[in-house]
């Protein structure tokens, strides 16, 4: 038994929804994008679909294009968020980071006490 059941099945789910799709990857990163601003997806959901929308050729523009688009349907609030959620997110990315290198940073003087 995993000891990251949710994390498991979320993963599960989208290698499901991928490999079920027929669009492009930045097609399928569009509509993604779409439904987390539509959902009010918090920011944690936006830092793990950062790497994707990354690779997917997304832009700043891109998604500001597709916060106009969808505003008229999901209401100002909800676009509104969505802009504080992606700050958020970016913020999470930086602290990890931060984390990341302060831990190669203390390994790599540990190496060297050696």
């Amino acid at each position: 038994m995993s000891e990251q059941p949710v994390l498991d099945t979320l993963t599960d789910m989208t290698a499901a929804s991928v490999d079920h799709n027929s669009l492009s990857p930045r097609e399928y990163m569009l509509a993604r994008v779409a439904a987390l601003v539509a959902v009010d997806a918090p920011p944690m959901s936006w830092f793990a679909n950062a790497a994707a929308i990354e690779e997917s050729g997304l832009t700043n523009d891109d998604i500001q294009g597709i916060m106009i688009a969808v505003a008229p349907v999901v209401g100002a609030p909800r676009v509104m968020a969505a802009g504080g959620h992606i700050l958020r997110a970016l913020g999470i990315a930086i602290a990890v980071a931060d984390a990341e290198i302060a831990e190669a940073e203390l390994a790599a003087a540990e190496d060297g006490q050696s």
